[in-house]
């Protein structure tokens, strides 16, 4: 049943070359948490161990990015590549279940976290589109992405980040910052790259995967800015019990 299940599925993505033309990508850059080198009020030491993927609160604890979307509904994990670089711990790459979507997220090291948002400013600029190659599938990464995700403490708050220079044939991409205080620090470096602030925030926040989920379904439906968001506060607060209004007043989009 899973090979005929597989088979399926390759042959859905792989109709036509403009079928393919019309599947969107999404590369999600996570700094993961760490006590030692980030600027945070320091958690248990097994979740904020910068090194430890498998039990980092961004990644593999219950809501980390990868944990939570492996059990999501709307996602289903194809797989997971060790040291796929010397700043990344492990990359996951995701299928939506219903729409033609990938999903590529990358666990920087803790210490790494300059390198992390500096990537992600990068691709929002558009700059270094890739390719990455799973089986047959091909998937936009980087800059090449439809919607770039940062993940993390707000490194912004602690380093200096010059501003990309971006390739003027490229245009800055649809962006989300799940991190502190997100909209001031990075909707200036957006709106010189000309980039859409899908989701940002405009205090201190838990930035797991659950906003994430709920804001991804939006996007890919197409919905307008405001119910992305409700729908995003929503998902918040039903983890975080602040109330819908106090979320609400926490998220930010255009």
């Amino acid at each position: 049943m899973r090979t005929i299940l597989c088979f399926v599925f390759a042959s859905f993505f792989t109709v036509s070359a403009s079928a393919k033309d019309t599947v969107k990508s999404i590369h999600v850059f996570v700094a993961l948490c760490d006590n030692e080198s980030q600027g945070i009020v320091p958690v248990p030491k097994q979740l904020g161990n910068g090194n430890d993927p498998k039990n980092n609160l961004y990644w593999g604890a219950l809501y980390g990015t990868k944990t939570f979307l492996k059990k999501s509904k709307d996602w289903t994990l194809l797989t997971a590549i060790k040291n796929p670089g010397d700043k990344i711990l492990e990359r996951v790459i995701f299928q939506h279940k219903t729409k033609k979507a990938y999903l590529v997220a990358d666990a920087y090291r803790g210490n790494q976290i300059k390198n992390a948002v500096k990537d992600f400013l990068d691709a929002a600029a558009g700059n270094n589109p890739k390719m990455l190659k799973h089986e047959k599938i091909e998937i936009k990464i980087n800059g090449g992405a439809d919607l770039v995700v940062y993940v993390g403490h707000n490194g912004l708050m602690d380093f200096k980040m010059d501003f990309p220079k971006q390739n003027k044939q490229e245009k800055g991409k649809d962006a989300i910052v799940l991190a502190c205080k997100s909209k001031p620090y990075f909707k200036p470096y957006f709106s010189k790259l000309g980039c859409r602030p899908v989701l940002l925030t405009t205090g201190l926040m838990a930035p797991e995967a659950y906003t994430l989920e709920a804001a991804l379904a939006d996007w890919l439906a197409g919905e307008n800015s405001e119910q992305l968001k409700n729908r995003a506060a929503a998902a918040y607060n039903k983890y975080q019990k602040c109330g819908v209004k106090g979320a609400q007043r926490l998220f930010y989009t255009e």
